[in-house]
Parts: C-alpha cells; structure tokens; sequence
C-alpha cells in the first residue's frame, strides 16, 4: 500500500539529494565502490531521504536493493540483505529471479568447515554481481544502528574494495543511539578512512526551511507568533514540525505541548479498528508485513485495510512494499505506557503464533522476542536455541552470545531446561567473542549449580578463559590442577598439556613449554581426533626449538601445525598457529617483513573465521610491532586502527595497548602512553614477565623522556625481578633501558648515578651474553645489537666512546632499525663533540641521525638532535623557504619529505579540520596529531596551518 508519507514536499534537501547521488552514482568509476552514511536524529527525516535518492538511482539506471535493520540488536546474521533479496525476489518483476534464489540459498547452507565466514562473504560478493548483471548495484539500508555484526562485517568487505562488483551503499543511521562503545561507531570511523565514503549528518531544519514545511502542510504561512512557537516547540525537526503544523491546520492548537500528548491526541482520534493496528505495530519488530499484521489483529481484510489507511492519513504509520512501520519510534514509546501489561502479553503471544505458523530462519529472532514478551519462556526457549545456532553456523558469535545469554535467563526455573548446557553454551560463545570477563562469569555460575561437570574438564575451560582475559599465572595454575585430577581422561590430560605448553610459550618460558609440548604430543598420540592438541603442541613445540635450537626446524614444525589447523578448520586452532608463526618471525627470529605479511594474511583469515574481535586484534598487534621495529611507523598506525575498532579486552587488549604504547613514546605523546601503561598494569594483575617486562621498559622509556631518571631505575628494578622468562631479547632490551637511565642521570646531574644498580646491570648483561650463545644464531643477533647498546651506555658513565656508538650503530642498521640506529648515531656525535675532536663528521652524523628521526616523525629524539646541533652550531638541514622551493619544481616534490602519515594529516588540515576532527578521522589521539602537524610545519618550513595547506593544495593543481 501506498503511504501519504511523501506529499509534503522534501524541503532544505535539494543540495544534499545532488551530492548523494554524484557519489553514489554518477562519481564512482566502474567497478569501484562508495558509501554514504547519513546520520541524524529522529525524525529527522532521513528514511524520506532514503526513499527519494533510492528512486533516483533506479531512474537512472541502478539496481536498487531496499533492507532494514532489526530492532531487537543482533537478531539475525546478515539480515537485511536477505530481507531486501526476498523483497527483490517476490517483486512484480524479479530481476535475474534465478540467481536471487540461487544466493537466497546460500544462506540455508552450513557455514561449517575450513573455508569460514570469509567465503561465506565472498560467495555473496559473487551472487551480488550476478544478480546486478552489469548494471550498478546500491544497497539502501535504514536503521542501521540496530545492524548485525555479520552485515557490519560484510559491508567492511565489500567497501575496501575485497568484492568483484560496482556497489554503493545508502544507509541511515540513528544518530542518538551511537552512543558509548556502540559497535557501528567504530565500523563508521574505520570507513571514513575510504575516500568513497563520506557519512553526511542530516541536521534539522533552518528556521526559513521550518516556515516553509509548516506552510506546506497548513496551506498557508504561518501567523508570526504561531511561527515563533512551531520553531521553539520543534527545534527544526521535520517529523515534529509536520505533526504539530497538521495540529494547528486541524484546529487542535490546544493541545499540550509535549509531543506525549500529540502522539496520544492521534491515537486516540483514530476509529477503534485503527486504534488496534498502531498498537500491534508498536508492539512488532519493523517492519511488520501485512500478512503478519492480519493475523495478530484479527480483522477482516478489508477492514483491516480501512484501519491502516486511516492510520496512514493520521501520519502514525507508513506503509511500505514490505509492511508497516510507526512514522517515528518514539510513538511506540508513548503507546507502551497505555496498555495493560496483560494486553502487551497478548499482543506478543498473537505476533508468536503466527510466526510459528510461518516457519522461517528469519524469524527464529523474532519469535523468541514475542514468547518472551508474552510470558510464555517455554516457547521462547527452543527459538533462542535455534537462532544462537544460527549465528554460530555463520560465525556471528557476537550474535550467538547474546541469543545463549537470552535463552539461559528464559531457562531460570522452566522444568525440564537444560539450564547448565546453556551456560555452557554462552560461555563459549563470550569467549569467542571476546567478552572474557562474561565468560569466566558464565563458568562460575555452571561451576556453581552442581551440574557434575566434570574437575578437569572446568579446570581447562577456567584456564582458557583465564589466560586469554590476561591472568597468565592462574591459569597456569588451573591447568596443574587438571593435569593433577585422578580421574581426568587421557583426551582431557593431552588437552591440558597442550593448552598449557601454548600458555608458557606465551608467558616467555620456552623451555618449559617444549618440554609440556612433548608430552603432550605423546599424550595426543593415544587419543582419536585429537587434532586440536597436536596443532596448539606443535606450534609451541616449533617455536621452543626455533629459539632455543635450530631456526629451520621450528619454523617447518610450525608451517606443518598451521597447515594441519587448516586442513581441521577449527577457528581457534588456526588463529593460534597464524599467532605463534608471526611472533617469532617478526621476534626473536627478526625476519621482520615476512612476520608482517604473516600477521597481515592471519588477521584476515582469523576475521573470516569470526574472530575479529580477539585473535585478528593480536595478530594486528603483532604486524604493528613489527613495522614499527622497521620504521614504518604510519602503516603500524593505520594497522592499530584497523585493529582498535575491535575494542579488545584481555590479553588481546595487552598486545594492543603495548603496540601502541611503543608508537606514543616514540612520538613523545606523553599522556596517551601514560593512558595505555596504566591500563595495561590494571589488566596485568597475575601476568607473566612477557608482557610485565615490556611494560616496565616502555615506563622506563617514557620517564626518561620527561627527565625521571630515577623513575626510570626504578622501573628497570622492578623488570629485573622477573626471572621466569627464556625470552633474552626483551631482557637485553630492558638492561639497555637501565644502563642508559644511569647515563641520564650521570649526563644531567640532577640524580646521582647508583653504582650498585650499574654493576647489577653489568652482571645481567654478561649473563644475557652468555646464555645467549646457547640460543640460535638469529636470537643472538638481536640480542648482540642490544648488548652493543649497553657497553655504548656504559662508556657515557666515564668518557663516552664514540667508536662504541659507532659500532651500535652498524649493528642496528645491518638490522634495518632506523630508531635505534638514529639513536647511536646522536650518541656518536655527542662523543665526538665532547672530544672536541672530528666536528664535521659529528655534524654529519647529527643530520643522518636528524634525517632518520624526521622521517619517523620521533619528535623527542628529533628534539634531542636539534638541542646537541643547536650547543654546537651545526646546520641540520638547507633552510629554504617553502614557497621559493616550490616554485622551482613540481609541486610534489615540496611534499616529498614527509612521511605517508604527515601527508593523510596534511589533506585533513587543507579542508580546514582541527586536530580533535582529525584524530576522529584517522582514529589517533589529537595530541598525536599535534605532533604530526608540528612535524610538518617543520619539514615545510611553515608557521601557520594556513601557509601548510596552500602548499598542499599547490602541489595538488
């Protein structure tokens, strides 16, 4: 049925319904893609909007797929796709009517096996370009805050280009309700970072665009007090103008101001018949069809059809090809408060029954809802179930734990409810998910129903959880007690050997762990299908051997564990082998480029798999450190924001934060380091000394940096407590840290050296040396160019040595690590200078070290240079002013000195944002952008951000 919705005129719109549709349609070259995303609050009008751009496009040409998001939050994978498919299909005139069907179908299949969600995506990607048949393909979606996180990930897929079609993407967004950690926020902020995707805020209306829709809708200008007040009462909102403008066109201008009363006064106005269908589709999940309508008001058609209309004329309901919807949200709100809580039970106990009536996947979501609502839990209890299968069959785990959660709370007192499987169940699933704190939640509960689980088998689930919420020591803890259980099955005493082998592989103790994943191993071999515990043993296995023994070996037993998790297709099992790969490649093997495009190629296989939100944000963390050693330091931000969106908890939230710790510090963007730190000592509570003693060190660091040497020392004490760990390099990383805050502290004499703590560290060294020659060749080479660091620190506490520096810096440019390359060569320069001897090598030591730093954007350690050529009058670089150098040459080459990152941030400051908007845009602190942009107007030899962005816009034409 036809709604009255569109005869008011669109007003204030035209410009935005050009620019929407230039880049959807008319901008987007083929086989590319675009979005726009138009947020705004309701009532704003942005579902008319939706409408009227949609119908454009079609006219043009495009084929035009309408779906809405569910109400009821992740009610089912991937819904509005399959929503606006069985729209497309059940049309007057089905396009390619094969080919929807044949994609329909694709969703009733199981999703299990190795190949994931990832070709579940890509299979839709191919069916959308079959049924698009050439012509460009718009998918228009409303109500997209209430998406699922299958169509959010789904949309990331097709819009970075991954998908074989010309799509572009039209969707409206609540803007009131992207509050807090709201999951399409961060979707939004990762997408804005796509030149083909702008999201556009719908604003209200001016106070002319006000007068005009009144006037359009009362059939005459407004009297100036009767204008006065429509402005202030609405605040410009379209959908609140139009209600109280047909109010004082109707003569109901004595009404109460509150727009509670103005949906009431209309309600109530209606015939009773009509009465009963705007309370039934409040009580729906929109858009409710008209078949479904029918049946739970119980009225014949035709008079159905009277009551609808007469809704319709009242402006409470639109009616759609798809069904019906309330003209704005908030009428439900209003209209919940008038019924009985008895008659609300009704209304949802006819809406169930008539689903029931229809069997669908669709609507398992929904039923369970209605039975809820309706009081009848044992009903809703089997649709929960139903859809949490669902979910988990397409890898929606965010999905499936909620439906389990919803479905543990129905079982609560239902005889005959297997209440503690569903404990079980949703555990699993908020693990999978990331939500460990709820998981460990979940399993004290199960644990405490007496429900005969197992010992050993809650001692191993307890651990698991553990370890990855980042409490390492009392996992390790549990998993002892399961191995010490009397009656623990030989399949549940290989799981525990294994599971416990990985967690000290990851707590740094490698010895341990090869010699736990031997005997798991042994273990597994007694066991059928054990295919998990042979791939979690093997990769710790081949990573104890590649450190401790021979590089070649491990990696081959470590390649054979992924391919063997690959071949089983269990999520976690692959995610764990991909992890421990890229760890020791871009670790202590230092084989730093192939360990990124590991850690690239496993977060995209892990996100597949539906594991974003834990192992793709580790493995994110992993390639972040990796560039950052390699000095590429813009692409280890992008890839943290790629891997921020996720917002981790845990030990995933540990990686992260650390990863992006090392890039604050090396900005000098103190308070963001600080936030970090502390948040990963509060996380850290029972962590092992892999991740405690990376944290002292960054502390360490950043103290420094501010002139707390003492700090520092204190810092480096603290690491050096922690001995239970084999891993030598982030030791010998942590001894240079404490050498050189004694250095500090002897060069500015505001702290007094502590010769105790300097022969401690001396000792240290020398062990790490020694133990050193025992590890393999590539873990001693990282190790050698730390511990060249340490003699260079130490020489600065008498008479630096510069030929000490000069050998620190061979070392870690064989290594092709510009930070502490550059870092040497100050050093080296200093003690030159200091020497009084070989002042123009030192000054060209000090411009190499400059140029190093610079094109890192490491502003402290670029302050440092600047101050030690500043004593000794040495010129970093040719100063030309920027406008005479761009005068001389092509424009780009006056950009040439600035790195990736400053480029992104420079565009950003031409179209006139301020850095709080530009952090927003590229998903960074504004104190880091601060730092950027005080590097580029450095670089270009500019003071203003106005002489900055002529230069960019010179060199772009």
């Amino acid at each position: 049925m036809a709604s009255d919705v569109d005869t008011t005129p669109l007003v204030g719109r035209a410009d935005l319904l050009v620019t929407v549709r230039a880049a959807l349609l008319d901008d987007v070259a083929p086989g590319h893609t675009a979005a726009v995303f138009l947020t705004g609050e309701s009532g704003v009008g942005k579902t008319r909007l939706l409408r009227e751009v949609g119908d454009r496009l079609s006219d043009s040409g495009a084929l035009v797929l309408y779906g809405s998001c569910l109400d009821i939050g992740d009610a089912s994978p991937l819904h509005p796709l399959r929503q606006a498919l069985r729209r497309l299909d059940a049309g007057p005139a089905p396009t390619a009517e094969a080919s929807v069907r044949a994609l329909l179908a694709v969703f009733a299949e199981d999703g299990a096996g190795p190949d994931g969600a990832g070709a579940l995506l890509e299979r839709v990607s191919r069916g959308l370009s079959v049924i698009a048949g050439g012509r460009p393909l718009v998918l228009v979606l409303d109500d997209l805050q209430w998406v699922d996180r299958t169509t959010r990930q789904l949309l990331l897929y097709l819009l970075a280009g991954l998908g074989d079609l010309q799509l572009s993407v039209l969707a409206a967004v609540r803007s009131e309700s992207l509050q807090g950690a709201h999951p399409l926020r961060r979707v939004l902020t990762e997408l804005r970072r796509l030149r083909s995707v702008r999201v556009l805020d719908l604003a209200p209306l001016g106070r002319a665009g006000t007068e005009q829709l009144a006037a359009a809708v009362t059939r005459r200008p407004l009297a100036p007090e009767a204008a006065e007040q429509l402005w202030r009462r609405s605040g410009g909102n379209p959908f609140v103008i139009e209600e109280l403008s047909r109010d004082l066109r109707d003569g109901r201008d004595g009404l109460s101001d509150t727009l509670r009363e103005v949906f009431l006064a209309r309600v109530d106005a209606l015939p009773q018949p009509a009465h009963r269908a705007v309370h039934a589709v409040a009580a729906g999940v929109e858009p409710v069809e008209h078949w479904l309508l029918a049946r739970v008001v119980e009225l014949p058609e035709q008079e159905l059809l009277a009551a609808v209309r007469a809704a319709v004329s009242h402006r409470l309901l639109v009616g759609t090809n798809d069904g019906y919807r309330l003209r704005h949200r908030l009428v439900a709100e209003v209209l919940e408060d008038e019924l009985l809580p008895a008659e609300r039970a009704l209304l949802h106990r006819r809406y169930a029954e008539a689903l029931t009536s229809v069997p669908a996947e669709l609507h398992q979501a929904r039923l369970a809802h209605h039975w809820r609502l309706a009081g009848q839990p044992e009903r809703a209890l089997p649709a929960a179930v139903a859809a949490a299968e669902e979910a988990e069959r397409l890898y929606g785990y965010a999905e499936a734990h909620r439906h389990w959660s919803v479905a543990v709370d129905l079982a609560e007192g239902l005889p005959g409810a297997d209440r503690a499987a569903l404990l079980g169940h949703a555990a699993e699933a908020a693990h999978h998910c990331g939500e460990y704190a709820r998981a460990l939640a979940l399993l004290e509960e199960l644990a405490g129903a007496d429900t005969g689980l197992p010992a050993c088998e809650l001692h191993i689930r307890r651990a698991r959880y553990l370890a990855a919420a980042g409490r390492s020591a009392l996992a390790e803890v549990e998993y002892q007690q399961a191995l010490d259980v009397a009656d623990c099955t030989p399949g549940q005493r290989a799981t525990a050997a294994a599971r416990l082998a990985e967690l000290l592989l990851q707590l740094g103790r490698y010895a341990d762990a090869g010699q736990r994943a031997r005997e798991a191993l042994a273990l597994a071999e007694q066991v059928d299908g054990a295919t998990t515990e042979v791939v979690l043993a093997s990769a710790a296995l081949g990573f104890s051997e590649a450190y401790r023994q021979d590089p070649d070996a491990g990696l081959a037993v470590l390649r054979r564990a992924l391919a063997t998790a690959e071949r089983a297709g269990r999520p976690e099992d692959v995610a764990l082998a991909y992890l421990h790969l890229a760890e020791l490649l871009t670790g202590p093997l230092n084989i730093l480029e192939e360990g990124v495009v590991v850690a690239r190629r496993g977060a995209e296989r892990v996100a597949e798999l539906g594991l974003g939100r834990s192992y793709e944000t580790r493995l994110l963390a992993i390639a972040t450190n990796g560039l950052f050693r390699v000095g590429q330091w813009a692409e280890a931000e992008k890839v943290l924001a790629a891997a921020l969106r996720h917002r981790p908890s845990g030990a995933d939230a540990v990686e992260l934060l650390l990863a992006r710790c090392r890039l604050s510090v090396g900005y000098g963007d103190i308070e963001a380091a600080d936030r970090d730190l502390d948040a990963v000592a509060t996380i850290l509570a029972g962590g092992g000394a892999r991740h405690v003693i990376p944290l002292l060190t960054l502390r360490a660091g950043l103290a420094m940096w501010r002139g707390q040497h003492d700090v520092a020392r204190h810092a480096v004490q603290r690491g050096l407590t922690e001995t239970r760990s084999d891993d030598l390099v982030i030791l010998a990383v942590l001894v240079w840290h404490g050498l050189r805050a004694e250095a500090e502290a002897h060069a500015s004499r505001t702290v007094a050296v502590d010769e105790s703590a300097v022969r401690r560290l001396r000792e240290i060294a020398d062990r790490v040396a020694s133990r050193s020659e025992r590890a393999a060749r590539p873990v001693r080479y990282v190790v050698d160019g730390y511990l060249a660091l340490c003699a260079a620190e130490v020489s600065r506490l008498d008479r630096a040595d510069p030929e000490l520096w000069a050998l620190a810096a061979a070392e870690w440019d064989h290594r092709n690590h510009p930070y502490p390359a550059a870092y040497s060569r100050l050093r080296q320069a200093e003690a030159l200078l200091a020497s009084r001897r070989k002042t123009a090598t030192a000054g060209k030591l000090l411009r190499r070290a400059y140029q190093m730093a610079q094109g890192l954007g490491a502003v402290p350690l670029t302050d440092e240079i600047r101050a030690l050529a500043g004593r000794a009058r040495v010129a970093l670089e040719d100063r030309v002013p920027a406008v005479a150098a761009g005068s001389t040459g092509p424009g780009g080459e006056e950009l040439a000195a600035l790195t990736t990152r400053e480029r992104e941030v420079l565009a950003a400051v031409a179209e006139g944002l301020t850095n709080k908007e530009i952090g927003q845009r590229l998903f960074i602190s504004e104190r880091t952008i601060g730092v950027h942009v005080s590097h580029i107007f450095d670089k270009l030899q500019v003071r203003t951000r106005v002489q900055a962005s002529a230069i960019f816009l010179r060199s772009h034409g």
